[in-house]
């Protein structure tokens, strides 16, 4: 099922979310072990990192459109939620129930997350995924490959559809983890994205200083991608291209929920190089929008005037 104005698209950003889930969001005045808090706030939102990058590009004014996968009770309340997004959601109805996830964020920013896996795909199931996909391509500019991979879903199949997205001509954006990751970069995506603890799992070592992010983008960037952005949270971002190699700094601020923030820069970054920005100044506009999307409460979305209020504070350097 499709959601959204038919003929609204010429070339748009694609996103694809195989193991989307409901996400559970509660703001407490604190996190601490063994002692009391109290619940500020709880919203409930459908989710998923593509999900969640397609409603930012919506917001920037951008054309988007969300391949993902819905099942069972769970699925049926994402369906339902899609429904007020405001662009087109091409469902694929699965018979494994779909994931429901619970973050507990406090207001220093402290944050825990507890996510269900999500139940595995038949082969029937990734066929149509690979369908539904493909018929999006020819208008299609960037194609964003976001979130996790179910367990006893092929490792490889991140992979396949980055292949897939190539014969078409279309740029790749892959944000995910552990295997998926080893896995697809076999295929050359044109950009990864992984943060901090996904690039140490990828290269088996620790990566906390910045002459360790520097050389982990680097060793990243030989493993095959055209691009690499490691994301640094609070830090920012660096991020290796054909352009050279570049560090975005963001503001300090206040953080509410950082829960989302990787994916609003994804989204943006891609929604700058759509526009056919150059690599820093898309690095430049993620961090920015990151940035914005941590001050928000819950897993509210930035707008881009939160964004470019932002973008002006946000330092860029040529590292290399």
């Amino acid at each position: 099922m499709v959601f959204g104005q038919a003929g609204y698209y010429v070339s748009l950003i694609l996103t694809l979310t195989i193991n989307p889930a409901i996400d559970r969001i509660i703001t407490a005045d604190k996190l601490v072990f063994e002692d009391r808090g109290y619940i500020l706030g709880r919203s409930e939102v459908a989710g998923g990192r593509g999900i969640n990058s397609s409603q930012v590009i919506h917001a920037f004014g951008g054309k988007t459109a969300a391949v993902l996968t819905a099942g069972g009770a769970a699925g049926e309340r994402i369906e339902k939620l899609l429904g007020k997004l405001g662009f087109p959601c091409d469902l694929v109805k699965v018979r494994a129930e779909s994931r429901t996830n619970l973050t507990i964020s406090d207001k220093q920013g402290l944050t825990v997350k507890l996510n269900e896996r999500g139940a595995a795909l038949d082969a029937k199931e990734l066929k149509e995924i690979k369908k539904r996909v493909e018929a999006w391509l020819p208008k299609t500019k960037w194609l964003m490959i976001c979130g996790s991979i179910q367990p006893g879903v092929p490792q490889h199949f991140y992979c396949e559809i980055i292949e897939m997205a190539k014969t078409h001509g279309v740029h790749t954006l892959l944000d995910t983890d552990g295997d998926a990751l080893q896995h697809a970069l076999e295929a050359k995506p044109t950009v990864i994205m992984p943060n901090q603890h996904e690039a140490e799992r990828l290269l088996s070592r620790a990566i906390i200083t910045r002459g360790q992010c520097l050389e982990a983008v680097a060793v990243m960037q030989a493993m095959g991608p055209e691009s690499v952005i490691l994301s640094l949270g609070a830090r920012g971002a660096i991020g290796s291209s054909p352009e050279g190699v570049f560090e975005a700094v963001p503001p300090r601020i206040e953080a509410l929920c950082p829960i989302g923030a990787g994916d609003a820069l994804g989204a943006a970054f891609t929604w700058s190089m759509g526009k056919k920005k150059s690599f820093p100044e898309a690095l430049r506009w993620g961090v920015a929008t990151g940035t914005a999307s941590a001050k928000l409460p819950g897993l509210a979305i930035p707008r881009f005037s939160d964004a470019h209020a932002v973008y002006k504070q946000v330092e860029l350097r040529q590292v290399r």
